[in-house]
């Protein structure tokens, strides 16, 4: 009698992580968010018609980039509109931001840094560093405050001969030096993200495979934002060529992702949290009016251990 209660003891125990896991993989569950059910869509203005990336600056406004000018658009959500311009003058292809503290990093897409400190006052100071990432096609930056660094996601991937075509690699800018670390600091296994969509039935993109009929996934995971979830501690990851949201731990393992509603993210290029977890998705115009897609954050939700 007590090897049999010892039995169901172990199978009780099993089926409870068992669905524990299955919770993680399950769309809309599991990091806290109702991706299909925004809690309020804002329409951006069109000096924003090509948003590439945003960073919080407070509570309640973002600090916004377009992929044109060297242009920080401050975006107040309460007052739906653009409170503050910061004209820098330079003209190129700029991808993404991020903010430290009183400093706003700009990203341009060939891996030089525009670093503006100061940037609520009225005569930001800039200061520019040719990171010397080896990519030419880099949108995604965030800040890493527990390594006192900038992560930087290049969107392009690697040659078909180069070995590392089912690789993609995420770099880090030491704060202190202001240099970028020799090796990638997050390497991300494509094969692992295929396995995972497999394993869990998740909805992806997908294509005939080459031998023995059939389909396989065709996820292409060019990283267009990143930024790290301020209260779990996850990497978030869009790819808009896909249109899917991936969130890995900091080793670089999948641990969740989703396909995005179509009707809700016509382009999404950018991403970022408030303090208290809200999530925010900006997308470009491509035909139709920029807007930004907010999520409320649900603790309760969130079923992925720190």
């Amino acid at each position: 009698m007590k090897a049999f209660l010892y039995f169901l003891f172990f199978m009780t125990l099993f089926a409870f992580y068992d669905q524990r896991d299955n919770n993680i993989a399950k769309p809309g569950l599991g990091i806290g968010y109702n991706l299909s059910v925004p809690y309020k869509v804002y329409t951006l203005p069109k000096a924003l018609q090509e948003i590439s990336g945003m960073a919080e600056t407070d509570t309640s406004a973002f600090a916004c980039i377009q992929d044109e000018k060297e242009i920080v658009y401050i975006f107040d959500i309460n007052k739906n509109q653009v409170i503050k311009k910061l004209n820098l003058g330079y003209a190129g292809d700029y991808e993404g931001i991020a903010r430290v503290d009183k400093t706003l990093y700009i990203l341009r897409s060939d891996g030089v840094l525009s670093e503006i400190a100061d940037f609520e006052t009225d005569q930001p100071a800039r200061t520019t560093y040719a990171t010397g990432i080896p990519w030419k096609d880099n949108e995604g930056i965030c800040s890493d405050p527990d390594n006192n660094r900038l992560l930087i996601a290049p969107k392009k991937a690697p040659d078909k001969d180069s070995g590392n075509k089912k690789k993609r690699f995420i770099y880090g800018f030491d704060l202190i030096s202001k240099k970028l670390n020799n090796e990638p600091v997050l390497i991300i296994d494509l094969d692992e993200i295929e396995r995972f969509a497999l394993e869990n039935k998740i909805k992806v993109p997908l294509k005939d495979k080459k031998k023995g009929g059939g389909k396989e996934p065709d996820i292409k995971f060019r990283m267009s934002a990143i930024e790290i979830h301020p209260i779990t501690g996850r990497l978030f990851v869009l790819s808009s060529m896909d249109k899917l949201l991936f969130v890995f731990n900091m080793k670089g393992e999948i641990e969740y992702m989703e396909r995005l509603k179509p009707d809700l993210f016509n382009q999404p290029e950018g991403i970022t949290f408030m303090k208290n977890g809200d999530l925010y998705i900006s997308n470009e115009g491509n035909k139709k009016s920029p807007t930004l897609v907010r999520f409320k954050y649900e603790p309760s939700e969130v079923t992925i251990p720190r």
